[in-house]
């Protein structure tokens, strides 16, 4: 504990106000990706976002849609926007890490989130995945192009990033019951963002 990876969750309760206002201003560039996400999705079924933040745009966008989201987030202002914004959602207060709802989802997100974890914690985040996903559930998330570790900045404080490599994310995909659908790294259309959209075949490998 106590390395830059442990210092997301600070940061996001001591900016997350400034970040949600960034993130409003910004263009939807997650649109194209989303769209392919949904058309997975049976009609009005039950998506988690991991690392919701405050619910836009994303919540917003699936909530008009029909779908029941329940949104996760360690970061106690963004989910107060998220509140606010979609009260009729299910908005948790929780890390991600320790995830265990004790419930089935027909969808599951990790956009611009889960790349906040630190490697080994990366590895384990699978399971809790596959232990959510209703059968054929997809999944997508974003993650870095290739092994190693990034520094961005979030008002002006040092922001962690990670990622496995991609033939890694394949095998613990296959080892958590996924099927990969799409990958597509550094995609130019999407910000530059490594995107990742699998769905749960209840088949695990042997790992």
């Amino acid at each position: 504990m106590g390395g830059p990876a442990d210092a997301i969750i600070g940061l996001y309760r001591r900016h997350g106000l400034a970040w949600a206002a960034d993130r409003a201003a910004g263009p939807f560039v997650e649109a194209a990706w989303l769209a392919r996400f949904v058309a997975l999705l049976r009609p009005g079924g039950s998506v988690l976002d991991i690392g919701c933040g405050a619910g836009a745009p994303i919540g917003v966008m699936l909530t008009a849609a029909g779908f029941a989201v329940t949104g996760i987030d360690t970061s106690a202002p963004l989910l107060a926007l998220a509140r606010a914004r979609l009260p009729a959602a299910t908005w948790i207060e929780a890390d991600m890490r320790e995830l265990a709802l004790g419930r089935r989802f027909d969808g599951l997100i990790a956009w611009d989130s889960f790349f906040h974890l630190a490697q080994h914690d990366q590895r384990t985040m699978f399971a809790r995945f596959s232990a959510h996903a209703q059968l054929s559930a997809p999944l997508i998330f974003t993650s870095g192009p290739a092994h190693g570790e990034a520094i961005g900045c979030l008002r002006g404080e040092p922001l962690f990033h990670a990622s496995l490599d991609p033939e890694e994310y394949r095998a613990l995909l296959a080892d958590a019951g996924f099927e990969v659908l799409a990958h597509t790294a550094n995609d130019a259309g999407c910000g530059g963002r490594s995107v990742w959209l699998a769905r749960h075949s209840g088949e695990t490998g042997p790992g």
